[in-house]
């Protein structure tokens, strides 16, 4: 290079590592952005477990949920252990039960219209005072809510070792557009992404 001393050419050189090293530095800090952006929690998600079976708690829970996807939200219900039986259909049982099973079937409510209130449930005479107001007073019973809920999209997940352990076969279950079966894990990964996870 005519008329560059070295004095010069080592501040050329010197000056290209700095901006060697810059555009290294940028390049690692797009990618952090990138995987930070993946794991952001999606303030736009809700997940509910739900765990009671018991009318009132899953009329709370089916009242959030449709209110929540009403306003655009994604949301997931999570169904485990005493609300997975809320889901059957009624009036039938499928594949070949053990004697424990077969108790679960008979213990547990058929349908979401057989289960008790966690109150004042009186061997049914309360639940029936509930729902003749709720018709009175036009307010949407656990049916209704569960076919809106459908309507709006809300998810459903059950829980398969609840399944299991009640002896529980997926053609008992009720029909629902938008209904699945996992495990743990599988709800815990995915609540992980979201911004609100109740648990009822």
């Amino acid at each position: 290079m005519h008329g560059t001393t070295p004095e010069t050419l080592h501040e050329v050189l010197s000056g290209s590592e700095q901006l060697k090293r810059l555009e290294n530095q940028i390049e690692s800090l797009q990618r952090q952005v990138a995987q930070l952006t993946e794991t952001t929690s999606d303030t736009n998600q809700l997940n509910l477990v739900v765990f009671e079976g018991y009318q009132d708690r899953l009329l709370a829970a089916f009242v959030i949920a449709t209110g929540a996807a009403a306003c655009g939200m994604d949301v997931r219900m999570f169904f485990t252990f005493w609300a997975t039986p809320a889901l059957r259909r009624g009036g039938m049982s499928a594949g070949k039960k053990s004697v424990i099973e077969k108790a679960f079937g008979w213990m547990l409510p058929a349908s979401a219209k057989r289960t008790k209130l966690s109150q004042m449930d009186f061997a049914g005479i309360g639940r029936a005072m509930m729902q003749r107001e709720m018709r009175r007073k036009n307010v949407a019973d656990l049916e209704t809510l569960i076919g809106t809920a459908g309507d709006l999209g809300v998810k459903i997940q059950v829980c398969e070792m609840s399944m299991r352990l009640m002896g529980i076969d997926r053609a008992e279950l009720i029909d629902y557009p938008d209904m699945d079966y996992c495990g743990v894990a599988t709800f815990v990964s995915q609540a992980a992404q979201a911004n609100t996870t109740l648990f009822i």
